[in-house]
């Protein structure tokens, strides 16, 4: 197998390439550009190419976001209609980012960003993977969480209707969730709900 074979078993295992994944594996970047030329591969993004015929999956607008933007983690309303949470269907996609991280440069998906630091951004994320492609996601309990943080931006409302859905889904422990209301400070915010909830 020359490298370009090797390209296409790695395309056809991981849904996605972007030069980084050729690189570290010490093959040309180049011959990307040459498989796209040839039909082989198509160019989904700038720097990011799949199959041809790769069957598109309901997630392959998260997935893209994932590989094109490495730090970013879906968070609040794309992290709650990934768990199937609530009612939420959002039109962008949410993801978290270190505080000091550049904003990426996406013109498509329109992407909402919140910025996270320490423990509140590396605590509670879940690496999926989805046809063979890596999705990151805060966990449930996490997901909560953030809503009550971050509830003057997305409504009182979607956090309130998120716990609930979430709690009697069996999605998370009070255990977990305790965890990360303390890592958000929002433990007193929440305290009334959750009596309310699991009375």
């Amino acid at each position: 197998m020359n490298q370009s074979d090797h390209i296409l078993e790695l395309a056809r295992s991981q849904r996605m390439l972007r030069s980084a994944d050729v690189r570290e594996r010490g093959w040309s970047p180049q011959l990307l550009i040459r498989l796209h030329q040839a039909g082989k591969l198509e160019r989904i993004a700038r720097g990011l190419y799949g199959l041809p015929d790769a069957e598109i999956t309901e997630h392959q607008t998260l997935i893209e976001v994932c590989q094109r933007v490495p730090k970013a983690v879906l968070c609040l309303l794309s992290a709650l209609q990934f768990h199937g949470i609530g009612t939420q269907m959002p039109h962008d996609v949410w993801i978290a980012l270190p505080e000091a991280t550049q904003k990426p440069a996406l013109s498509y998906p329109t992407l909402r960003i919140t910025r996270l630091r320490g423990t509140a951004y590396s605590d509670g994320i879940q690496t999926v993977t989805d046809h063979g492609a890596p999705i990151r996601v805060y966990s449930a309990a996490k997901t909560v969480a953030d809503c009550f943080k971050f509830r003057n931006k997305i409504g009182l409302d979607v956090a309130l209707e998120a716990l609930k859905a979430a709690w009697h889904g069996r999605k998370f422990t009070m255990v977990e969730l305790s965890h990360f209301a303390r890592i958000n400070r929002v433990e007193r915010v929440m305290q009334p709900y959750l009596k309310a909830v699991t009375q």
